[in-house]
């Protein structure tokens, strides 16, 4: 999680990220109880010559929300503000905790559509930086939504659909907190439905091999490759008439502890402390994996508890560019010193029509590559990125990426568009910081 330490509405000496890379020092923390108190702190802020950022749970791994002036925790405009059924629509405040709105909703026999395999980040923060699970039909959470509340510099509230201020509307879905600071978000939502998952290992070559045929006969279909070995872990997400059959106590475990918490920290802790031992224990744990079939809600099918912090590198190419990527970066891991304890995750998403969304426009897909947090990330990153970007490859705005305005405005279409607009709500950059001077220029 984000950690501030800061009374409710005074001075903080120091707010740091969920994986502990990006600290910031602002002048103060406000925690607004109210819409009309968030819309004051930016009056005022602006007035003092102050710059303003929004902060979630402090999931990215960007410094997109850090700030030297103003930082606004948006925890209180939290739950449930209204539900349509006739519409398939959902009004949740800007600080609701995607768990929260996933429970809720269930208890409203309701869903999302599709969502990321993480569910601690904040509503704004997710959708503000691109947050997608993966799909061959539903796309990230940014595309389900059908309205939002914006606080724009000027203190003003915008209220943004595909009516009302429809161009804000079709850049602020995923704004990176450039475009003023969202108070509520409207989601499409449809009756809750089962999954049926069915989780199988696969050597490397053959799911390369079989990429678009498992895309295209799966809603929802994904991949974990181990780098030093050359074993992978599918995962295919089907809805399914149920009834729920959620996964067996021992499976759940390996899942859970083996692969994501417990015990895959004891490893990771074990790999940072002697890098040799990686590709054994690698080798040993994608070994230990196998087939399962299980029923469940979206929401407990889609994610999973992640309690060992990490640090992420993420890219979006064009879908059928990705498979030779993948085969790339293998070959440099395999020629390398390197050594990753991590798996690489495979995911896809439809295009979509929001400006500076990562799938804006083209059928993507997503290799995200990760190092266990205290690690020595920085080579291995910068040789993923090398190849990633030589396929025209769009870095997720909140997890590490070297890239710039210039390269950027290469691979979005769309990003004149978004920087007018930002330049017409935005003009003195109130809410800008070090970051966004680098992703989307001065």
């Amino acid at each position: 999680m984000g950690t501030a330490t800061a009374g409710k509405n005074g001075a903080a000496t120091a707010w740091r990220n969920w994986a502990g890379n990006v600290t910031a020092t602002p002048v103060r923390t406000v925690t607004p109880a109210s819409v009309g108190e968030l819309q004051e702190a930016v009056r005022r802020a602006a007035e003092q010559g102050l710059r303003v950022k929004a902060v979630g749970t402090g999931h990215s791994f960007t410094a997109a929300a850090a700030t030297d002036g103003v930082l606004l925790r948006p925890q209180a405009l939290a739950g449930i503000r209204s539900l349509d059924r006739t519409a398939g629509t959902v009004t949740v405040g800007a600080g609701t905790v995607l768990r929260d709105l996933n429970v809720a909703l269930a208890r409203e026999g309701l869903s999302l559509t599709n969502m990321g395999d993480i569910m601690e980040q904040t509503v704004s923060g997710a959708v503000s930086t691109g947050t997608h699970g993966t799909g061959r039909d539903s796309a990230s959470i940014a595309a389900q939504i059908r309205g939002l509340e914006l606080v724009t510099a000027d203190g003003r509230l915008l209220t943004c659909s595909e009516k009302e201020n429809p161009e804000v509307f079709a850049a602020a879905r995923i704004g990176i907190g450039a475009l003023g600071v969202v108070t509520a978000l409207t989601f499409a939502v449809e009756p809750v439905f089962f999954l049926r998952a069915r989780e199988e290992p696969m050597g490397f070559d053959r799911v390369t091999a079989e990429f678009e045929q498992h895309f295209a006969e799966n809603e929802h279909f994904e991949f974990y490759w181990f780098p030093h070995t050359g074993n992978c872990n599918t995962k295919r997400n089907n809805r399914s008439q149920g009834p729920a059959a959620p996964p067996g106590a021992v499976s759940a475990w390996i899942e859970d502890e083996l692969l994501s918490n417990g015990l895959f920290q004891a490893v990771n802790s074990l790999g940072r402390a002697v890098p040799a031992t990686i590709p054994s224990i690698a080798r040993v744990a994608s070994r230990a994996l196998s087939a399962r079939t299980y029923t469940d809600i979206p929401y407990k099918v889609f994610t999973s508890p992640r309690r060992v912090r990490f640090v992420e590198m993420e890219y979006a190419l064009p879908r059928e560019q990705v498979v030779d990527a993948l085969r790339e970066l293998r070959a440099v891991v395999d020629r390398s010193g390197l050594r990753i304890s991590f798996p690489v995750e495979v995911r896809t998403a439809p295009a979509d029509d929001i400006a500076l969304s990562t799938a804006s426009g083209r059928d993507t897909a997503y290799i995200a590559v990760h190092m266990y947090r205290g690690t020595p990330y920085r080579a291995y990153f910068t040789a993923a990125e090398r190849i990633f970007t030589a396929h025209g490859g769009r870095p997720h705005w909140g997890k590490v990426h070297t890239r710039d305005a210039k390269y950027l405005a290469g691979v979005y279409p769309r990003f004149a568009e978004f920087t007018a607009l930002r330049d017409r709500l935005d003009p003195d950059r109130v809410f800008g910081n070090d970051y966004l001077r680098r992703v989307l220029g001065d």
